[in-house]
């Protein structure tokens, strides 16, 4: 299968067990078709919004891990105490080999994640809040597991904003007085080489209770 279909196979997974399947599956050679083929930018995009905000001592989640890319970024940065999460255990054990990652976890976005409240001071999610991924509601728990004061950094395609509830659920959340948002970058194209018709954004919040 070629590169371009992998991500399409990708995005009609039915449901979460077949999502981490096709990861498994794909896990190996992840790294290198999102270098060649398409020229993935999008953990490079918002490591430089991240360091803007988080202190190097801080405790990060990297939610949603996969092969560990945008934790390798953050251990090149300075920052220490990073823990990973994804659905696929495929993709964790490539994440593991990057020796960035305090702990590295199965967890599922969308489902209750295993942290006490406030365990984190900042949280990263990037490529993960996408089509047929972690639905809106794995928001929620971001906000639950990251300290008051703390950042919530994510990546969002604008048509999954628009028209998947992120809008709405991000502005109920500040409505709420749950976080506030601090930057939004303009939209790039984070994978030039294989959808340059798609832009992602990068989102900034801080948490607030």
């Amino acid at each position: 299968m070629d590169r371009e279909k992998k991500v399409q196979w990708i995005y009609r997974s039915r449901n979460n067990a077949e999502l981490e399947r096709r990861y498994d599956q794909w896990s190996k050679k992840y790294d290198s078709d999102l270098d060649e083929g398409f020229g993935w930018i999008g953990p490079q995009r918002a490591v430089e919004f991240f360091t803007r905000y988080v202190p190097k001592k801080a405790r990060i989640l990297d939610a949603g891990a996969g092969t560990g890319l945008v934790g390798e970024l953050l251990a090149e940065e300075g920052y220490k105490y990073i823990v990973a999460i994804d659905l696929s255990p495929g993709m964790l054990r490539e994440a593991q080999k990057k020796n960035v990652y305090r702990a590295c976890y199965r967890m599922v976005m969308g489902e209750d994640l295993d942290f006490q409240a406030n365990s984190f001071n900042a949280v990263i999610s990037i490529g993960v809040l996408t089509v047929g991924h972690a639905p809106v509601s794995s928001l929620d728990e971001l906000i639950r597991i990251t300290k008051p004061g703390g950042h919530i950094i994510f990546s969002l395609r604008p048509d999954t904003y628009r028209d998947k509830g992120f809008k709405q659920k991000q502005d109920g959340l500040e409505a709420e007085g749950k976080w506030k948002l601090v930057e939004v970058s303009e939209e790039f194209q984070a994978l030039p080489k294989g959808e340059p018709d798609v832009y992602h954004q990068v989102w900034v919040y801080q948490v607030t209770s």
